[in-house]
């Protein structure tokens, strides 16, 4: 079996929920303290061992090509004016031996839909999918690096989950399971169910590595909930013909699409930042709340 070195990151998304911030801004390219969502995305990637990354834009993401993309005029002035540090910064965004692929999705129709437009790119190959408004903060290890270990074990599709609340789930793609020993087998999956009708509370985050046998169940699964292709109904379809596993990560996730989680988000990677760390904590002890 050939390891996991594709990404697939669907960023073709409007980011209604962040208007008017995301009117000419992607929402991907939105920062947590000092580096856009997308970077941490692909960060997450690159410690997972990814080589490729492919990118499932829209006509308004741009800015996103242009952060991944060398940036001579800037490095120019920074070399300039000697500022050797911000220059290694700009330069270490994207490794050399990492590639990069953009592809156009010319129509909104579902996360389903996005993932195969990367079809092209990927081939025949096992990939994963990373959606960077799920930020997770893995510890000591990255979600997806987890997950890939679990694949290279298994050698089947993996799903990220976690505990949500029972009222909760009608957010998110929700599965019934088999737990057998340390592996969680996935036996049904359901697109935003309503609490009393969740097979579960484990809930699938913006985290998968996928079989190529995917794409064809994508190619004939129709609109689900929303209207749109819903890559849920294709997995549902996948658990038919193939293993599926649950891995709920080690870390925290944040909800970056919704302005709480955004918010959480920044105050707590700020905490952890080795430049703004101890100031920021001194600022937010002296703020009086009830003023």
């Amino acid at each position: 079996m050939m390891k996991i070195k594709k990404a697939v990151f669907p960023v073709a998304g409007l980011g209604s929920r962040f208007l008017p911030a995301t009117k000419a801004i992607p929402k991907e390219m939105l920062p947590i303290v000092d580096k856009p969502l997308i970077q941490y995305a692909v960060e997450e990637a690159l410690e997972a061992g990814i080589e490729e990354m492919i990118f499932i834009t829209g006509r308004t993401k741009n800015a996103i090509m242009d952060h991944f993309d060398k940036a001579y005029e800037l490095e120019a002035e920074l070399e300039q004016r000697n500022k050797q540090e911000l220059l290694a910064i700009v330069r270490s965004i994207i490794p050399d031996h990492v590639s990069c692929v953009y592809i156009r999705q010319a129509e909104a129709l579902g996360l389903g839909h996005a993932v195969l437009c990367a079809e092209p790119a990927v081939d025949n190959e096992a990939f994963a999918v990373i959606l960077a408004d799920d930020l997770i903060d893995g510890g000591e290890q990255a979600c997806l690096s987890q997950m890939v270990d679990l694949y290279n074990v298994h050698h089947s599709s993996v799903l990220g989950v976690e505990t949500v609340a029972i009222e909760d789930t009608e957010k998110y793609g929700v599965v019934s399971f088999d737990q057998q020993g340390t592996v969680t087998k996935v036996t049904g999956i359901v697109e935003k169910p309503k609490p009393a009708e969740a097979p579960s509370n484990l809930a699938v985050v913006g985290r998968y590595i996928l079989t190529p046998s995917i794409f064809d169940l994508i190619r004939n699964t129709g609109t689900g909930a929303g209207g749109e292709i819903q890559l849920t109904d294709a997995i549902a379809k996948l658990l038919q013909q193939e293993n599926v596993l649950a891995h709920a990560f080690t870390g925290k996730r944040y909800d970056c699409g919704s302005k709480l989680g955004y918010l959480k988000a920044t105050v707590e990677y700020a905490f952890k930042h080795d430049e703004l760390s101890d100031e920021f904590k001194s600022y937010l002890s002296g703020i009086n709340l009830d003023s």
